[in-house]
């Protein structure tokens, strides 16, 4: 089997574990692009990627440009004079000129079945949209935004309890042999290309912290899942009694009441019950502003006075 000279670009852990399992495998990693490191911690000091840490582990040369639109930039890469370059989860624009320069191109590791869940959020729509299933495809990039052709797809079940986590860690399991099985096939030209379907097409925003306030108008059953999506970051919150509350775990009760939605209609152990547009969500989990998150059974030990029946979360 020919050995593949290939250029790593990623940033956070995601993209850590499939450099892994290239190192682990018979192709070499001849550099790796990173974003530059960023402030972190109460002390802002500035820290490397998970990508940069892993590659220096290995002794990688580490390139951390700002852009790669630059023709010093560019020329840095060609120089590398790589077999193919594999992009996960990187977050800059690879420009066509990048894109032609390795010998078979750049291919993308996506944390979705294409061409569902474009865009840069994949993980977090399927679960908010109560997709069943998702998994992993390899791309050959192009110039759109992961419109490529299709290299090979790997499977997998979205769980009723997942969290953006959860699927995170599930698809990091499928995704890495994904990879390796399609740059040996690459690496022996026995891989066949497949369009996407452009119309099957829907596009995953980007997260935002304005969004993960819940709308207690929609159904407990939307508001359980965007729960479960927005954890662990950026965290669904809802206004209560003045303060911001962070709401890390829920479950969807189909019980029916005339209060409006919102109102807290029971408080006890098993969780905080709290009307919908549609249905009941028992929250069972959450975080009081500058304290740490805990039960709603610890809570209530605590601070049971706070949540007395007919109040409105907001």
């Amino acid at each position: 089997m020919t050995n593949l000279r290939v250029i790593f670009a990623g940033t956070p852990e995601f993209a850590r574990e499939h450099l892994q399992a290239i190192l682990d495998s018979k192709h070499e990693v001849i550099a790796a692009y990173t974003q530059p490191d960023r402030p972190a911690g109460r002390g802002q000091k500035l820290k490397p990627s998970p990508v940069k840490a892993l590659a220096q582990e290995n002794n990688i040369p580490v390139f951390q440009p700002r852009s790669l639109k630059t023709e010093e930039a560019q020329k840095e890469l060609a120089a590398l004079d790589a077999d193919i370059m594999v992009v996960v989860a990187y977050g800059l624009i690879l420009p066509q000129m990048v894109l032609d320069t390795p010998r078979l191109g750049c291919i993308n590791v996506h944390g979705s079945i294409l061409p569902r869940w474009r865009g840069a959020a994949p993980i977090q729509r399927a679960i908010q949209a109560g997709d069943t299933q998702s998994g992993v495809t390899i791309m050959q990039m192009d110039a759109g935004l992961d419109t490529g052709d299709m290299l090979l797809k790997a499977h997998c079940p979205i769980m009723a309890t997942d969290t953006s986590a959860d699927l995170h860690d599930r698809l990091i399991e499928v995704g890495q042999p994904a990879l390796i099985k399609a740059l040996d096939a690459l690496a022996t030209h026995t891989i066949q290309p497949e369009k996407q379907d452009d119309d099957q097409a829907c596009y995953a925003h980007k997260l935002n912290k304005e969004e993960a306030r819940l709308d207690w108008e929609k159904s407990s059953m939307a508001l359980e899942r965007h729960i479960r999506a927005f954890n662990p970051w950026p965290v669904a919150t809802a206004e209560f009694d003045g303060q911001i509350i962070r709401i890390r775990e829920a479950a969807a009760i189909a019980s029916n009441t005339n209060e409006k939605p919102g109102t807290l209609i029971d408080a006890n152990k098993k969780g905080l019950d709290i009307t919908c547009g549609e249905g009941v969500l028992r929250v069972t989990n959450v975080q009081l502003p500058g304290s740490r998150a805990m039960s709603v059974q610890d809570l209530l030990n605590s601070k049971k006075e706070l949540f007395s029946t007919g109040k409105q979360f907001s």
